[in-house]
């Protein structure tokens, strides 16, 4: 039987869908996701336990980067697909079972609505969260491949400035693991800059319990892909947005042109 069906649900008709799409029919050959690009909570898990400003942290959502996604998408005419909950509810890149998909605690913060879930309330954040952002991503790709049209996965991240204590020096990041062939020459463009601090798989190692969206999406497909992480005090207001949106479109741009033709099989 089917593990997504006679189940109590999570979500009413007066929450937000889980997914938000735009450009479905962009002509780009890119294809942009934002796993963390919300932060709202379904009704029945209240405030999670938490006060309010806490839901505002980088611990709740990875701030600026939906607007970065959206101005990236429209620069790019390239299809995007947002998460609209927030990565306390459940971590959309994180696999279900791995320790952090429901995480119990975020740089210092203890979350206690995600301490006191059972495996029934962890079970219906999966399905009625996760499941449909990624099936989305999946019938999305599955539609252009069928189309015959080249996809070339982008994931659109932020990270804090301090993590855990730790200052993190980067004001981007380009993240890859087993297919470096996109990731490298977006990293080299970027790192040109002389003006720009550029992570090589920083502020963290992509890695397929780290990480879902490209291990998923982008490396079992086996088109080219990337994971861009940007500072979020650099994309907190519109104009770094935009400014970023602008640095990053130009260098996916030049990165896909210095690949050969753009026309990617699957």
């Amino acid at each position: 039987m089917d593990d997504r069906i006679h189940h109590t649900p999570l979500l009413s008709p007066h929450d937000p869908a889980p997914v938000e799409t735009a450009r479905g029919e962009g002509t780009s050959p890119f294809f942009l996701t934002c796993e963390h690009a919300g932060r709202a909570l379904p009704r029945a898990l209240g405030d999670l336990g938490l006060p309010a400003p806490e839901l505002q942290r980088h611990i709740a959502w990875d701030i600026g980067a939906a607007g970065v996604a959206r101005r990236l998408s429209a620069r790019l005419d390239a299809a995007l697909v947002l998460q609209t909950y927030s990565r306390l509810v459940v971590d959309c890149n994180r696999a279900p079972g791995a320790p952090d998909h429901v995480a119990l605690r975020s740089d210092g913060t203890d979350v206690p609505g995600n301490r006191a879930a059972g495996t029934a309330q962890i079970a219906a954040r999966t399905r009625e969260v996760f499941h449909p952002y990624h099936d989305a991503i999946r019938a999305a790709l599955d539609a252009r491949e069928a189309a015959g049209r080249a996809s070339v996965l982008v994931s659109v991240h932020s990270f804090t400035p301090v993590m855990n204590g730790v200052q993190r020096p980067w004001h981007a990041g380009v993240l890859y693991q087993r297919d470096r062939r996109l990731a490298g020459i977006v990293l080299d463009l970027l790192a040109a800059d002389p003006g720009l601090c550029v992570g090589d798989n920083e502020p963290y190692a992509l890695t397929d319990t780290r990480d879902y969206a490209v291990p998923v999406h982008g490396e079992q497909r086996g088109i080219p892909h990337v994971e861009l992480e940007i500072r979020q005090d650099l994309i907190a207001t519109a104009e770094g947005q935009e400014a970023w949106a602008a640095r990053l479109a130009g260098a996916l741009g030049e990165a896909l042109e210095k690949m050969g033709s753009g026309k990617y099989g699957s």
